[in-house]
C-alpha cells in the first residue's frame, strides 16, 4: 500500500464484553496512530438491549459504529448466517486493510468467514483460549476463528502455547498473499482497561454507600450464560446456593441481572431470592467498581472471572470448565458448576486460602502491542 494512504481497519463487535475490549485498541489507535490508520467499526447487533451496549459507548468513550447489522436474537447458525451476509455487503461496499475481531461470540465467527471469503488479513484478540469443550459454541467459534487468523493475538502464555500445540506456527504460506500466521503473547486488552480507568474512578465509596455496602463485606455475584439460565435445574441451584452464603454466611449477595437471567429467575417463582440484592444492569465502570471491593465474586462469565483476578479478589466459577485456566491452577478461581453445595463449598474453600495474583495477564500495553503488529503486518515495515 502506498505510503501515505491511511490503513483502513475493519472492526467487528457485536456485544457488551467486545465493546469494552475494544476500547482499548480504539483508544491507542486515535492516540497513538491515528496519523497511519483509521478504524471502521461495525456492530453486528448481537447485543440488542440498549442497557447492554449504548451505555458502553457512552461510558467508554468509544465511538459510535458506521454500521449497525442489527442481527439480534436468532439461533446460533441462522444469527451468524445474518451477520456474514451484513458483513458481505459492507466489505463488498468498501475496501479494507484487515479485520480486527475480538474473543469468541457468533460476530467473531462471522467475521471470520466473511473476512477469509473477501481474502482480507483477519486479526484475532484473545486467540489460544480453549475450555477444552467443543459441546459450548464458543469453544467451536474460538478454533475456527484461529484457524482462520492472519495474527492470532494471544493474551497469556497459556493461550500462546496452546496455538503452537495445534500447529498454527508452521512456517508453511496461508494465505492469498503468501505470508505465514504469526503468533504473538499480546497481553490482555482487558488488563489494559483495568489499568486505565481505576485513574478515572469518581466517588466508589458514594457508590458502595448508596448500595448500602462496604469493601470486603459483600459477595457479587453474576449469571448470564445460557446453559445456565436456560434450564432451570441449574439456574434454582445457583440461586438456592447464593441465598444459603447470603443467609449462613451473614454477608450481602448483590445481583446485577442480565434481561435473559431476570426473564429466566421469573419462571422460578416458588425459588426464594429474598437474601439476594438485585440490581439491573451495571455499567462497566459501575461493575468495576463492584468487582474491586467484593469479598469474593461468583460468576459464569470468562470476563467476569478475570477482572476478578486483575483486582485480586478470589473467584467461584459456575461452570464446568473455564478458558482461563490460568486461574484456576494458580489458586485463584474453583470450578464448582450449578451444584448447590459445591458453590457453598468451593465459597468457603476461597475464602480460607491464601492466594498469590501473578501477572499472567501482561503488563497494561496489549493495545499497543496488538495496532503496533497489525500496521507492521499490513505495511510490510518491521522496524
Amino acid at each position: 500500500m502506498h505510503a501515505d494512504k491511511l490503513i483502513q481497519l475493519l472492526t467487528i463487535i457485536g456485544t457488551r464484553p467486545q465493546i469494552i475490549k475494544s476500547a482499548a485498541v480504539s483508544r491507542v489507535i486515535r492516540k497513538d496512530f491515528s496519523n497511519q490508520m483509521e478504524e471502521w467499526v461495525v456492530h453486528t447487533g448481537q447485543h440488542y438491549d440498549n442497557t447492554l451496549s449504548q451505555v458502553f459507548f457512552d461510558e467508554l468513550d468509544i465511538p459510535m459504529p458506521r454500521y449497525n447489522l442489527a442481527a439480534g436474537s436468532d439461533s446460533g447458525s441462522r444469527q451468524t448466517a445474518k451477520m456474514i451476509a451484513g458483513l458481505d455487503a459492507v466489505m463488498t461496499e468498501k475496501q479494507f486493510d484487515g479485520v480486527l475481531l475480538y474473543g469468541d461470540t457468533n460476530s467473531t465467527l462471522a467475521g471470520a468467514i466473511a473476512a477469509a471469503q473477501h481474502g482480507l488479513p483477519v486479526f484475532h484478540v484473545e486467540a489460544g483460549l480453549r475450555s477444552f469443550d467443543r459441546t459450548m459454541p464458543e469453544e467451536m467459534n474460538r478454533i475456527v476463528c484461529d484457524h482462520l487468523s492472519n495474527i492470532c493475538f494471544a493474551p497469556t502464555n497459556n493461550a500462546y502455547e496452546q496455538l503452537v500445540q495445534e500447529g498454527l506456527d508452521d512456517s508453511r504460506p496461508h494465505f492469498a498473499d503468501n505470508r505465514k500466521r504469526e503468533l504473538v503473547e499480546s497481553g490482555d486488552v482487558m488488563y489494559d482497561n483495568c489499568l486505565y480507568y481505576a485513574e478515572k474512578r469518581s466517588d466508589p465509596v458514594r457508590m458502595l454507600h448508596q448500595l448500602q455496602l462496604q469493601t470486603d463485606g459483600y459477595v457479587l455475584a453474576t449469571i448470564h450464560r445460557k446453559n445456565n439460565t436456560d434450564c432451570p435445574d441449574r439456574l434454582e441451584q445457583i440461586l438456592l446456593a447464593l441465598s444459603d452464603i447470603a443467609r449462613d454466611r451473614h454477608l450481602p449477595v448483590v445481583l446485577p441481572l442480565h434481561p435473559r437471567t431476570r426473564k429466566a429467575m421469573e419462571k422460578l417463582p416458588h425459588c426464594s431470592t429474598m437474601h439476594l440484592q438485585m440490581l439491573p444492569p451495571a455499567g462497566y465502570l459501575a461493575m468495576a467498581e463492584l468487582e474491586r471491593n467484593a469479598r469474593v465474586v461468583i460468576t459464569d462469565s470468562g470476563g467476569v472471572q478475570k477482572e476478578a483476578f486483575f483486582y485480586e479478589r478470589p473467584c467461584v466459577i459456575l461452570r464446568s470448565e473455564t478458558e482461563w485456566t490460568e486461574i484456576v491452577h494458580h489458586g485463584a478461581g474453583i470450578l464448582a458448576d450449578a451444584d448447590r453445595m459445591r458453590i457453598v463449598d468451593a465459597y468457603d474453600a476461597i475464602t480460607g486460602r491464601a492466594i498469590h495474583f501473578p501477572p499472567l495477564f501482561g503488563d497494561g500495553h496489549a493495545a499497543e502491542n496488538i495496532v503496533r503488529h497489525i500496521v507492521q503486518y499490513i505495511t510490510g515495515d518491521n522496524n
